[in-house]
């Protein structure tokens, strides 16, 4: 087989859950180019609209969705629409995240449950309603976007968020243990554990503990906009039918040392 067929996502079917921003973004542009159709879903429905928008302009085939992931009912709905539009879901990227930052002492607990409902429950709720179309397909690949923070403990001056280091390691867990149960399916579940990229959602931790964290990251840098690109492609398409259970680190070294 051709190494461009095994990078060929063209007649694919992807959902990309916060895909309206950030890292999110990046994935369903990565799958876009590989010729899959892209549905972007997160809460803010604006957000979603400008990034299909602009693969549409390309060409592409997209659909923006509103859907907070905790939400069941939203949830299955993305996966209705997505079926009456394209037919079928080839690849679901669990993206949509959420943290917060405050000493384990002071963690208010709605803040520690919001963040494991989003980033766990959020995850498995998705994984769920497509899993079941997946199945029935007899195929399918789910990518989940765990973290290093995930991996083990953090440097509380630099992060202080156990309650999202806590649900990216049950991301971790759930995409070995998914895998292990849904491998008879012909389905593969791997994950993404990205180190520091600048987006939104990591802005503040960046600007207060930059220096810090480049000193622990032997390429001396953060990620660049388009450094998950390709690690998203690698599982979403052919090229990884025999990879699943695995976490793909993609943070500049700091979880070599």
């Amino acid at each position: 087989m051709h190494i461009n067929e095994l990078f060929d996502l063209s007649g694919k079917t992807a959902i990309v859950t916060g895909g309206g921003r950030g890292l999110g973004e990046q994935i369903a542009a990565s799958l876009a180019e590989a010729g899959a159709n892209v549905v972007v879903c997160s809460r803010k429905l604006e957000a979603c609209k400008e990034v299909s928008d602009r693969l549409i302009e390309k060409g592409i085939e997209s659909l923006a969705l509103q859907c907070d992931v905790t939400n069941p009912d939203q949830v299955n709905e993305v996966v209705e629409k997505t079926i009456d539009r394209f037919g079928k879901i080839d690849i679901l990227f669990n993206n949509s995240g959420a943290t917060w930052a405050a000493p384990v002492v002071e963690m208010p607990l709605e803040a520690w449950q919001k963040v494991l409902n989003v980033n766990a429950t959020g995850t498995f709720l998705m994984s769920q309603a497509v899993g079941k179309v997946m199945i029935e397909q007899k195929s399918g690949k789910i990518i989940n976007i765990a973290s290093v923070a995930g991996l083990g403990g953090a440097d509380p001056r630099h992060m202080d968020t156990i309650g999202y280091n806590t649900s990216k390691g049950a991301v971790i867990t759930f995409t070995k243990d998914l895998a292990t149960k849904w491998g008879e399916h012909n389905i593969n579940v791997n994950a993404i554990a990205p180190g520091f990229f600048p987006t939104k959602m990591s802005k503040g931790l960046l600007e207060q503990n930059g220096d810090q964290i480049l000193s622990r990251t032997p390429l001396k840098r953060y990620g660049k906009d388009y450094e998950l690109k390709g690690a998203a492609l690698f599982l979403a398409a052919k090229a990884s039918d025999y990879v699943t259970g695995e976490i793909l680190v993609v943070d500049g070294g700091t979880n070599a040392q």
